[in-house]
């Protein structure tokens, strides 16, 4: 798979991707994270930084809310219904664990920082592929602003947030502040997380990584899943 193009034909991503986005996210959790910015044109491959076209709609923020643990995540628009949230930490080395492959259709939040609709970003991440088929976050860079995404909290409750911004951050151009921190101060917000690019063969990674940025704009209850 190159970027995210060529279904049936994906690469097992290594950590080496994962490695620098999770760094980044080590220093910018201890506020040293410095660089360039993220790109704002077109990478190579078929990934696009289409940030926030003008004259979308969007709808106002919602207030934040009690915090509660993510249960399911779901993207209508990109077909993405992952039934399967799980906490991750650190490692040894200071870089979060992304599910193992063998859970390639189950998303990771981080679970040291913040709960999907409190204050603050909230931090969800996904492979793009595996070896042989795409994983859950496999189309996140065809996200839109105005789209929407559903996190189904542990109590009940369905955080819906609006996405207003696509970014495709390069490796070599990677801005930890700019790719996690809070847009707005004071509003509830979520960051979606994929490798992105082209596949690198030389390196064994992608090129760059997808963050989606969504914002809480309503609040209500779980509808209960049909067993069929």
């Amino acid at each position: 798979m190159s970027g995210e193009g060529s279904q049936g034909s994906g690469r097992l991503v290594t950590g080496v991707a994962w490695a620098v986005l999770l760094l980044g996210l080590w220093l910018w959790g201890r506020g040293t994270a410095g660089g360039p910015g993220a790109s704002s044109a077109p990478t190579t491959g078929d990934v696009a930084a289409v940030g926030r076209p003008p004259g979308v709609p969007l709808p106002p923020a919602h207030a934040p809310v009690e915090p509660a643990r993510p249960d399911r995540v779901d993207i209508p628009s990109l077909g993405v219904a992952a039934a399967v949230v799980v906490p991750r930490g650190l490692d040894a080395a200071g870089a979060i664990d992304p599910p193992p492959y063998s859970m390639a259709r189950t998303v990771g939040w981080y679970g040291s920082g913040t709960q999907p609709g409190a204050r603050g970003a909230s931090l969800l991440v996904g492979h793009v592929d595996t070896e042989t088929r795409p994983a859950v976050f496999y189309g996140l860079s065809a996200a839109r602003p105005g789209e929407k995404v559903r996190v189904t909290r542990t109590d009940g409750s369905v955080a819906e947030f609006t996405i207003d911004d696509v970014q495709v951050f390069g490796r070599d151009r990677f801005d930890a502040r700019k790719a996690y921190g809070p847009r707005r101060a004071g509003r509830a917000e979520l960051r979606l997380i994929t490798c992105g690019g082209t596949f690198d063969r030389a390196a064994g990674s992608y090129t760059a990584n997808v963050v989606v940025s969504a914002y809480l704009t309503k609040m209500s209850r779980a509808t209960p899943v049909s067993p069929g």
